[in-house]
C-alpha cells in the first residue's frame, strides 16, 4: 500500500469531468472508460495515476505509522489550511509530457506545497535501494539528489513546479497533433484561474495497481 497527497480539484468540478472524460478513468469512482484493450498509449501513464498535481508523491507508511493516524493528521492539516487561487493556468510541456501548469511561478503555491512535504515527512518510510535506482539519481541536479534522500522524491522545495499530467510521452511527430486536441477539450479551464480549494489523499493498494482517492477534503473548515 502506498498513499500520496494530490492536489484535485471536487469530484464534481468541471475540470475533473473533463479531465476523467480525457484519461479515460474517474479517480473518484475508480470508473474506468476505455474500451479495456489497452491501445491508447496516449493516457496510458497518467491515466493509472488519476487527474491530480503531485504535491507528496508517493511514499509507504514507516514502521509505527498506520492509516489512521494518516488520515488523522491529514484531516487536521486541511481544515487548518487557507484555501488561495492560482491566477492563471495553460497548457504547457514537461519535455515530452502534455500538462497544465501555472503561467508563472506562484509563490503562494510553492510554499503551500513545501509545507505539505515538510508536515507529512514523517509519515514516509525511507525509499528503497530499487526506489532511489528508479529515479535515475546520477542524472539529477544536486539540489533534486538531496531532495531524494531528504524528502524522498527530487522535485519538492526549490524544485517543486505545480503540473497536472495530461499525457504519456507524445512523439515529436504527434505534438501539434496532440496539442490542439488538448486545447480543443480544455478550452474551458485554459488560460484561466485554478482556486486550490482541497487537497486529497490518494491510495495505491499494490505497486502498478491505479490510484483511487481514498479522501478528499476542502481547504480551511476549521
Amino acid at each position: 500500500m502506498r498513499y500520496a497527497i494530490y492536489f484535485s480539484p471536487p469530484v464534481d468540478d468541471p475540470l475533473t469531468v473533463a479531465a476523467a472524460q480525457w484519461l479515460g478513468r474517474d479517480a473518484f469512482s475508480g470508473r474506468d472508460f476505455t474500451a479495456g484493450d489497452g491501445s491508447d498509449d496516449l493516457v496510458r501513464e497518467p491515466r493509472r495515476y488519476g487527474f491530480h498535481a503531485t504535491i507528496k508523491a508517493p511514499f509507504e507508511l514507516r514502521g509505527g505509522a498506520n492509516e489512521a493516524t494518516l488520515v488523522d493528521a491529514f484531516d487536521s492539516f486541511v481544515t487548518k489550511a487557507t484555501p488561495f487561487e492560482v491566477p492563471r493556468v495553460v497548457l504547457g510541456q514537461l519535455g515530452p509530457f502534455y500538462a497544465l501548469v501555472p503561467h508563472a511561478l506562484c509563490p503562494e503555491l510553492q510554499d503551500f506545497a513545501a509545507e505539505v512535504v515538510r508536515h507529512f515527512s514523517p509519515f514516509r518510510a525511507p525509499l528503497s535501494e530499487a526506489d532511489l535506482v528508479r529515479r535515475n539519481p546520477e542524472k539529477l541536479g544536486e539540489s533534486q539528489r538531496r531532495n531524494l534522500m531528504q524528502w524522498g522524491y527530487p522535485y519538492v522545495m526549490g524544485d517543486f513546479r505545480f503540473h497536472m499530467t495530461l499525457t504519456s510521452p507524445v512523439a515529436p511527430e504527434k505534438s501539434p497533433e496532440v496539442r490542439r486536441a488538448l486545447e480543443d477539450h480544455f478550452a474551458d479551464h485554459i488560460d484561466r484561474p485554478l482556486p486550490i480549494s482541497g487537497l486529497a489523499l490518494f491510495v495505491e493498494e499494490t505497486r502498478g495497481a491505479p490510484f483511487t482517492v481514498h479522501r478528499w477534503l476542502p481547504l480551511g473548515l476549521a
